[in-house]
């Protein structure tokens, strides 16, 4: 069976994480390097063995993390679609069976906020893990002076982590964030639409998602 290690270990994923992040520094978009796909892998990961899924779904979770971003080395626009097409290819090529494909691609191919939808436990990890990556080390940018308000609420978010409570049935997005450098409010002005995408697929996997930010509970 392929593996997330075996995935990680192909030239040919190498080199489209590699370039698709140099376009996109090229055009000012936040990080999207190996720090990014590696993190969405595990977080996607965590949150189908936190509630307890089978090993080999798990396994595709971290798959489908590593692989969702591949696409930008065509362009950012509908780098979901393009980057679901190259994994089918990847995959395909390196032996894993259609039904395992057939996860990860729909999984890559939902995982952005104006066309996504949680079809499968997989595609809804992926949403949570990657609207989960806030963080000041994404931004690109050092001169503060020009910040827009992507780099602004970025650079704001000191810590965020995603958690689950298989007890209680919650997945918890939980974020601390230097209200000196962006108010929450903005927050909310940019990232409202993938708060309602996580919300949805936390209800895929019938749970409850919650939005802690500087320890107050606001979803």
């Amino acid at each position: 069976m392929i593996t997330l290690e075996d995935v990680k270990k192909n030239p040919e994923v190498d080199t489209y994480i590699r370039i698709g992040n140099q376009h996109l520094a090229a055009m000012g978009f936040t990080e999207h390097s190996y720090r990014h796909v590696s993190l969405v892998a595990k977080l996607a990961q965590d949150v189908l063995r936190g509630l307890h899924y089978p090993d080999r779904e798990v396994e595709l979770a971290g798959i489908a993390g590593y692989l969702h971003d591949i696409g930008n080395v065509i362009s950012r626009h509908d780098h979901g679609q393009s980057g679901a097409i190259m994994a089918y290819n990847i995959l395909d090529k390196m032996g894993m069976p259609y039904e395992e494909i057939a996860v990860i691609i729909s999984a890559i191919g939902n995982h952005e906020e104006q066309y996504g939808h949680a079809v499968n436990p997989v595609a809804a990890a992926l949403i949570l893990a990657d609207k989960s990556d806030v963080h000041r080390t994404r931004v690109r940018n050092r001169d503060v002076a020009t910040f827009d308000i992507h780099d602004r609420v970025n650079y704001a978010a000191e810590s965020s982590q995603l958690l689950v409570d298989p007890q209680r049935r919650t997945i918890t997005m939980k974020l601390t964030i230097d209200l000196k450098v962006s108010s929450i409010m903005e927050y909310f002005e940019i990232f409202l639409t993938r708060m309602i995408m996580c919300r949805r697929a936390a209800d895929f996997l019938d749970c409850n998602f919650e939005l802690v930010i500087n320890d107050a509970k606001l979803l």
